[in-house]
């Protein structure tokens, strides 16, 4: 990607945000400048008076000069530093959260790629661990202050002579040639280390994670895992070693040319001095001109280095950030509530793969129907949810809701129609009432407790010390609460009834359960949707007898779609012999005891 485009992407979210910033860097700039162009023109006028009539009234006016010079130029960068800290934060604060937004509104199946997960990761990297777009406008600062600074410099030089400022050039240039060398060595280096860190830091934060010490301790991993970390931790000294060596070399050369620098200025000078007419104000002038020229257009260079450097880590920002986000596929349309359910000939393969998941599926649901889908592992049972829920686009063919292609609607108000409890369903580190209500805590909330009673809870939430407003887990509260698996499927269900979607799902979350839990879950959560629409999700098909229709998935087709008795009468169908197959388990189970 051109570093222009990548520029022009990250300053227009800048100026996005807040354009009163830019305003801000120029002024801030211009009294960089004001000040050091200040300090290297007065003095001469001092020095001369001094070296010349002593007049006391033209020594108070430069005296005054030079004091007044940095009081307020002094006082206007203070000011102007404190209100940009304070913009800057506002600034990477926001930026922070338009990346966080990205990631949000990417369309799903990004998140499942490898590709775009490892750019999440390097974006991520590039903007906590590089710090890259503060650099980057930090460095447009430097660049904006020291360019300024450099032409008015230049203009001072210039009345002495050509060759001052050709040699100053000549020396920056090897100087920036040095500094650029290191800079691309050192983006280099960071780039061909990060994918050891990645690895160094997942063996790490392995360590930390509270679900794996069971394992740990069981299979006395920790072993295993301290020694795989002074493996990494020993590889990436190794590679700093390397590092450090180069930067000491680049350094050492570096200051060569600073120390030529000096002496050349002080001794062009100094010779012009006799020979030029030149007196000691003029001398002091030049000297500091030179000597600031020679720093500030350095300055200049290294911001520029840095700028192409920080670029350069924001590649996988500047791509992700262009990624297109699922609003671009969004429609127009409010949706009230879903009446009917449609797929026509719909086709589906996950990103990157051949393999048909769905091929040339068609079925409907009517509106308060409760429709069971089930089949063997793999026949996309939970990929037709999926795709309901605008989480994928179908390769071919279309999911109508109400007569309507579900990509016709505006997400917001669809989504508002659809409530849905996952296999791999998470509750969060927050109070029982933010997992259900999903909105910040407030006022008690009655449908909270009417819903928990429906899940048959209440009763466990009311025996904690701070009720529904009691944090789910202990890693910040001691007083949180560790629910069982069964508890915690009741609060995913509470989240989904308290939602009130007229489309609710269950995909798969009682899995864990045994047989017979997993049937009573389904036949009460069927009585507690009522009249709404439903569809379930189950390996096992005694959860399905309740349901109006079952639709039978084999291998991405459609098997049968029909109610459970007239399902059991082909008895060569899949539905039979998995209900029969199950049924023989549970009699068996049972006669055993289990």
């Amino acid at each position: 990607m051109k570093n222009s485009k990548k520029v022009k992407m990250v300053m227009s979210l800048v100026w996005s945000i807040s354009p009163l910033y830019f305003f801000m860097l120029i002024f801030n700039s211009l009294i960089f400048s004001g000040q050091i162009l200040g300090n290297v023109i007065l003095p001469k006028f001092l020095i001369d008076e001094l070296t010349g009539g002593m007049r006391q009234d033209k020594l108070i006016l430069w005296v005054g000069a030079i004091v007044a010079n940095n009081l307020i130029f002094t006082f206007l960068k203070k000011t102007s530093k404190r209100l940009l800290d304070v913009k800057e934060k506002e600034v990477y604060w926001q930026i922070e959260r338009a990346f966080a937004r990205k990631v949000m509104s990417v369309e799903y199946w990004n998140l499942e790629d490898p590709h775009y997960l490892d750019l999440k990761e390097r974006a991520s990297f590039a903007m906590q661990n590089q710090s890259a777009v503060s650099n980057l406008i930090v460095n447009t600062m430097e660049f904006l202050n020291h360019t300024i600074t450099v032409i008015g410099l230049i203009a001072v030089m210039l009345q002495l002579s050509w060759i001052l400022v050709v040699t100053l050039f000549v020396t920056i240039l090897i100087m920036l040639i040095i500094q650029g060398s290191f800079s691309g060595y050192q983006q280099k280096f960071f780039g061909e280390i990060l994918p050891i860190n990645r690895k160094y830091g997942y063996y790490v934060n392995l360590a930390f994670e509270k679900d794996g010490h069971k394992d740990f301790r069981l299979f006395n991993m920790s072993r295993m895992l301290g020694d795989t970390i002074t493996s990494y931790n020993m590889e990436i000294n190794r590679w700093f070693t390397s590092f450090f060596r180069k930067m000491g070399l680049f350094l050492g050369l570096f200051q060569i040319i600073v120390v030529f620098q000096t002496v050349f200025a002080y001794g062009f000078v100094g010779a012009q001095t006799p020979h030029g007419g030149i007196g000691i104000g003029d001398l002091t002038m030049y000297v500091s001109s030179a000597i600031n020229f020679s720093s500030s257009i350095m300055k200049v260079g290294m911001a520029i280095i840095t700028i192409f450097q920080m670029l350069g880590y924001l590649e996988p920002f500047v791509e992700l950030m262009s990624v297109p986000d699922e609003a671009a596929r969004r429609g127009s349309k409010v949706i009230d509530s879903v009446s009917s359910i449609r797929f026509e000939n719909v086709t589906f393969s996950y990103p990157k793969t051949d393999k048909k998941v769905l091929d040339n599926i068609s079925f409907e649901i009517h509106e308060g129907e409760s429709v069971s889908i089930v089949g063997l592992n793999g026949a996309g049972k939970s990929t037709v949810v999926k795709l309901i829920c605008r989480l994928y686009h179908p390769d071919s063919g279309t999911i109508y809701i109400n007569d309507t292609d579900i990509f016709e609607y505006e997400y917001t108000s669809y989504l508002a129609c659809v409530a849905a409890v996952f296999q791999d369903y998470k509750l969060f580190n927050i109070s029982i009432q933010e997992n259900i209500t999903c909105r910040p805590v407030g006022e008690d909330d009655e449908r909270v407790d009417k819903i928990l009673d429906e899940v048959e809870i209440k009763d466990k939430i009311k025996s904690l010390t701070k009720g529904v407003k009691t944090l789910f887990g202990k890693e910040y509260d001691s007083e949180g609460v560790e629910f069982s698996g069964g508890q915690s499927q009741k609060i995913a269900i509470a989240r989904a009834l308290y939602k009130d979607a007229s489309l609710v799902i269950l995909d798969e979350p009682t899995s864990a359960l045994d047989p017979i839990a997993e049937a009573e879950i389904y036949e009460n959560f069927n009585s507690m949707v009522g009249d709404k629409t439903a569809i379930y999700i189950s390996h096992r098909m005694s959860s399905s007898v309740f349901c109006d229709r079952i639709l039978v998935l084999n291998n991405g087709i459609i098997e049968a779609y029909d109610n459970h008795k007239k399902l059991m009468e082909n008895t060569e169908g899949l539905y039979y012999k998995l209900f029969n197959s199950q049924a023989e388990n549970y009699k068996l189970e049972a006669e055993l005891g289990y």
